[in-house]
């Protein structure tokens, strides 16, 4: 792994790209936005690596000595096993990744060598969003390029809004009289396109200019690489606190999550926002990815991890599912199956709309719920074959969500109510620890961006009030709708 992450050690990028924000009044706001809209993304080196391995030994012992208060071994394991997967995930995140997109043979590309591009998104009353979404793939500053909008049946004027704008871009809107899904009018829209390269975006972003070309380039010049996701921050981010957190968030979990699954070419999640594809490593799944059946039921969700697990797991699975989802008459043969790669470009950036409500930010985090839970059953059956710190990232985090509920009901509930309250203080204490470490990850990666404030506030939320979400999630897993928000 060393050998081949350091050859390119000496390369470094900045991204430079400045994307339209939202107006804000306040001046906290705009400062806080202003150093999202411009900031290095440079390899942080081994010094922040370093200094989480020199804690890691303390934060075990403190791990253990704090279960043995309660004479519970178990906890203590619980307590280990989180700690270990967050230093291996920081020490791989910032001291073995690159950018696959700055690299010597993407970056020596010509254009003439970058292939055309199919760049989809699909929309179902979006009327207030589409526009600015649309009008940033057209602003794409990408030489060859097939713009599709897919409008799935919508009723609230967003179709008058499409043709108003493909009168004046060089955009191509399928108009779809039925409903029928995100994951369907996307299939319909590859199906129309023929691009080698397919790019995927939500009908909620605004891609940078050039995204389209980062993600293009780690990808062709890569021929292992089978999709790569890019770096997602929030559109509205000056709204409110929560968007605010949100936004931070999700810099940490594409920024150090996703960099340290892409140095072993594992991402588990090509995210919506902004996710590039191979046609040959995609094209036999699309069936199976629309016609996607779970618990009895069609499962319109897990669109972005679902597609996902295909590319990652189809040299073990593929011919099952092209069995199981046959391709339609007519259709060209199928590539062979392959062991891909699935990588993070770091400097193929989309900003997004997070919710801004506390009742749409509960109903975003049960869809992902659902889909994580749905991504379990599929991605966990072949993911320990793709070697084993892959397998242990990934199993690791499947143990941490599967028992965050189970934890947070001792320790908040069960044990206060057996009169063991310094239980309760102490995993407090370990939230917030935990969202420090995350903080001072997102500080080294925007340095002077005072939004680092709000990282600690992220844990407590997830470990307190997001992990009791699974189980409703579980039983509700057949219940689904179109909307993202």
């Amino acid at each position: 792994m060393t050998g081949s992450v350091t050859a390119h050690r000496a390369e470094r990028a900045a991204d430079t790209t400045r994307l339209a924000l939202p107006e804000v009044r306040s001046g906290r706001a705009r400062a806080v936005l202003a150093c999202y809209a411009r900031r290095p993304l440079d390899r942080a080196g081994p010094r922040p690596a370093l200094a989480v391995l020199a804690i890691a030994p303390l934060t075990m012992i403190l791990a253990w000595k704090v279960a043995n208060l309660s004479g519970d071994a178990w906890l203590g394991v619980y307590g280990i096993a989180v700690l270990s997967a967050l230093v291996l995930t920081l020490v791989v995140a910032f001291g073995y990744y690159t950018d696959p997109s700055q690299d010597r043979a993407a970056r020596a590309l010509t254009v003439d060598e970058l292939p055309p591009v199919s760049f989809l998104v699909a929309v179902k009353d979006e009327v207030h969003d589409i526009e600015a979404c649309v009008r940033s793939m057209a602003a794409s500053r990408y030489p060859r390029l097939e713009i599709v909008v897919v409008d799935d049946a919508s009723t609230d004027g967003t179709a008058e809004v499409l043709d108003r704008l493909a009168a004046q871009l060089p955009v191509r809107v399928l108009h779809l009289p039925v409903n029928v899904g995100k994951k369907r009018a996307l299939t319909r829209a590859f199906d129309e396109t023929s691009g080698p390269v397919v790019v995927f975006t939500d009908s909620d972003c605004v891609v940078s200019p050039d995204a389209v070309e980062h993600a293009v380039r780690a990808i062709v010049a890569h021929p292992d690489i089978g999709a790569v996701s890019g770096h997602g921050r929030a559109l509205n981010a000056g709204t409110n606190l929560l968007t605010r957190t949100q936004d931070v968030w999700y810099d940490g979990q594409f920024g150090v999550a996703k960099a340290a699954e892409s140095v072993f070419g594992s991402v588990s999640c090509v995210s919506g926002p902004l996710a590039a594809f191979r046609r040959e490593a995609v094209a036999a799944y699309m069936p199976a990815w629309a016609a996607d059946r779970f618990c009895g039921a069609e499962f319109r969700f897990a669109t972005d991890r679902q597609l996902t697990g295909y590319v990652l797991g189809q040299y073990w699975v593929g011919g099952r599912l092209r069995r199981r989802y046959p391709a339609p008459e007519g259709s060209p043969a199928p590539a062979p199956d392959r062991a891909w790669r699935v990588e993070y470009v770091r400097s193929a950036r989309v900003r997004t709309i997070v919710p801004s409500s506390v009742r749409s930010f509960l109903r975003q985090q049960v869809r992902w719920k659902k889909s994580f839970l749905r991504n379990l059953f599929f991605t966990g059956a072949f993911q320990w074959r793709r070697g084993p710190v892959p397998a242990a990232v990934f199993y690791g985090h499947v143990f941490w969500v599967l028992l965050a509920p189970v934890m947070a009901f001792r320790h908040l509930v069960w044990l206060p109510w057996h009169g063991m309250w310094l239980l309760g203080a102490l995993y407090l204490v370990g939230v917030l620890f935990k969202g420090g470490v995350w903080t001072v990850a997102y500080r080294r990666q925007n340095p002077g961006c005072p939004a680092w404030r709000y990282r600690p506030l992220m844990s407590v939320v997830s470990s307190l009030f997001l992990s009791w979400i699974l189980p409703y999630s579980a039983l509700t897993l057949r219940r689904g709708v179109w909307c993202r928000r």
